[in-house]
């Protein structure tokens, strides 16, 4: 599979409109675009870099990979129907807030691939047990639903997961392929 994600991520971005990316930022409060990071604009050579951690913003709807504290490509994002506030228990719609890792890909998924955060982590765990509610569960970056319920202008303006990290599929390859296993994701407010 990683020898066909390459030519798939370089057809995808070939697309008019495809990408949602802005790539190259230096800095996550930057608003200009300098030349893009090591890759490339499309990341297809030998040398893609890999990333070591991921911030996400959800009040700017940015995910940004980050590689030793620069900024390799940041991403518009869309989260949960409730975007404001912490995930507090399952089926609230909101997004988490706060440390965690990647832990499981899935290149089946009802979406566009996925890979699964570590929510709930250990300080969600107490918090829900203190409350004796139940935290949830299966948040995950993804791509668009395989099966669209909307048009694609819907996907790319609003808020539409149910506390998932959700992207175009042409950044969710990129995102595939610059991230590992247990890469960590930091969610702010």
């Amino acid at each position: 599979m990683r020898r066909i994600l390459p030519a798939l991520l370089s057809l995808l971005l070939s697309l008019p409109g495809a990408g949602w990316a802005d790539i190259g930022s230096n800095s996550i409060d930057s608003s200009s675009h300098p030349a893009p990071a090591e890759g490339g604009p499309t990341g297809l050579s030998a040398t893609m870099p890999v990333a070591d951690q991921i911030i996400v913003r959800k009040s700017q709807r940015r995910l940004y990979l980050m590689r030793r504290g620069e900024v390799l490509r940041s991403y518009r994002v869309a989260l949960g129907l409730i975007p404001a506030g912490a995930k507090e228990r399952a089926g609230d719609f909101r997004t988490p807030e706060g440390r965690y890792q990647l832990t499981h890909r899935n290149p089946r998924s009802e979406y566009f691939l996925s890979i699964q955060v570590s929510y709930p982590n250990d300080q969600d765990l107490r918090r829900a047990r203190h409350q004796h509610i139940d935290p949830g569960g299966s948040i995950m970056l993804h791509g668009l639903p395989n099966n669209l319920r909307h048009p694609p202008e819907y996907y790319a303006q609003s808020d539409w997961t149910d506390g998932c990290i959700a992207m175009s599929d042409s950044d969710m390859v990129e995102l595939w392929m610059m991230t590992q296993d247990n890469t960590r994701i930091e969610i702010l407010p």
